[in-house]
């Protein structure tokens, strides 16, 4: 997949790019005036995938691994925060000693080899020990970077089962269509949350792959096996992917009820173009048609525990304004079981590539001001730990002084 976020999809999802007025400093005034929550997610995304946040690079030694963990947690600490999404099974894979699935190879270099410690054990103790929750985030679909089964291990399932597997965009995915597939993904993961005194399962934004333009994706046989009494294909991959979400969420409140199930999906539901329910934007890409993940019925179904959408624009962005979606998505929870946290983009604070207004270090605070006015949202998580780490321009520094000045606990 080449060292690049799980969230560059967002940048060609927008139809147009324009910069517009500054966030208020006056909300970020009006928000220190104010009182801290007791309780309030203040998370955090620390991702593998592509060793894009950790390991730093593949083969490392397991000591150097665990000491850059420990630096990650230690740094989520430092500002404030309550909270670690970290990404455990980024591509059919595992971080931890799985029967299903074999070592990732972003801890050694090699799939299947044994990286000479438990880094999701780990990742679950030192977090507990800095007073940190710990959530366990799936990919569930995602086979390989690369669409060549020969260069998986002979023993992996995809090689096993090469009828799993549809090809698409130059990547390997397990085909959401087939029972089978769901079975085994869902056994994947409640390996580890039966293994481990997880605080959360979450899955991210892919569910059926990103659109490629001028390309399909593959699944007339399954289709075929299992797609009767469907109006049309896209009604019966939404169906699958509902049935994968709720039936994820029952098993893992059958197997550690403590542990909250969420999903981070891509910012826009729908436009109000398409559908009258949708938000007022122009976004390339809609989750329900494109990604088949029809998140709004899933938090009005409950059956989600919270939900956490990528809002990786700012404040006036025509195609995708941040305030416009922030007030969307707490009209979506509004009456629900389901908790709204926010994800933010972190990443794009002094990114010289990005738009004007994320060179502004009050910017990001700035949300996190607008959300207050929201009651549904219940918190923000921020992509990633690698950006908060190098933290280029200060927007964290300032995110944690203007709001994290006092101490809160995770929503539970």
């Amino acid at each position: 997949m080449g060292r690049v976020s799980r969230r560059a999809f967002t940048v060609a999802a927008l139809s147009a790019l324009t910069t517009a007025p500054a966030a208020s400093s006056a909300l970020a005034g009006q928000e220190r005036r104010g009182g801290a929550p007791a309780t309030e997610m203040r998370g955090l995304w620390l991702a593998t995938v592509a060793n894009r946040d950790w390991p730093s690079r593949a083969g490392l030694s397991a000591g150097e691994q665990r000491a850059e963990l420990l630096r990650h947690l230690d740094n989520a600490v430092r500002h404030g925060l309550n909270t670690v999404f970290l990404q455990v099974r980024p591509t059919a894979d595992a971080l931890w000693p799985s029967p299903h699935e074999p070592w990732s190879a972003y801890l050694s270099g090699s799939q299947g080899r044994d990286p000479g410690w438990d880094p999701l054990g780990t990742a679950v103790a030192e977090a507990h020990a800095r007073g940190l929750e710990l959530h366990a985030w799936f990919n569930p679909y995602r086979v390989a970077p690369h669409a060549d089964p020969a260069r998986l291990l002979p023993s992996h399932p995809a090689r096993r089962h090469p009828e799993w597997v549809v090809p698409y965009a130059g990547r390997l995915h397990y085909d959401p269509g087939l029972p089978e597939v769901r079975a085994f993904v869902q056994d994947a993961i409640l390996d580890a949350v039966e293994r481990y005194p997880v605080d959360g399962v979450h899955f991210d934004d892919y569910f059926y792959p990103y659109p490629v333009a001028g390309q399909d994706f593959d699944d007339a046989a399954s289709h075929a096996a299992h797609g009767a009494g469907f109006a049309t294909r896209a009604d019966w991959r939404r169906a699958n992917i509902d049935r994968l979400v709720r039936e994820t969420a029952e098993r893992v409140r059958a197997v550690r009820p403590a542990a909250r199930f969420g999903v981070s999906p891509f910012g826009v539901w729908r436009n109000a173009a398409t559908d009258p329910r949708g938000s007022a934007t122009t976004a390339g890409v809609q989750t329900y048609d494109d990604l088949h993940a029809d998140t709004l019925t899933w938090v009005r179904e409950g059956w989600l525990d919270y939900v956490v959408p990528q809002l990786y624009w700012h404040v006036g962005l025509p195609a995708a304004d941040y305030a416009t979606l922030l007030a969307w998505w707490a009209g979506a929870v509004r009456g629900s079981r389901t908790r709204l946290y926010i994800g933010e983009a972190l990443y794009k604070a002094g990114d010289p590539a990005q738009d004007a207004r994320w060179q502004d270090p009050a910017e990001l605070s700035g949300h996190l001001a607008r959300a207050r006015l929201h009651p549904e949202v219940r918190g923000h998580v921020f992509f990633a730990a690698r950006d908060l780490a190098e933290d280029r321009i200060g927007a964290m520094a300032r995110v944690t002084a203007d709001h994290y000045g006092r101490p809160a606990g995770p929503p539970r």
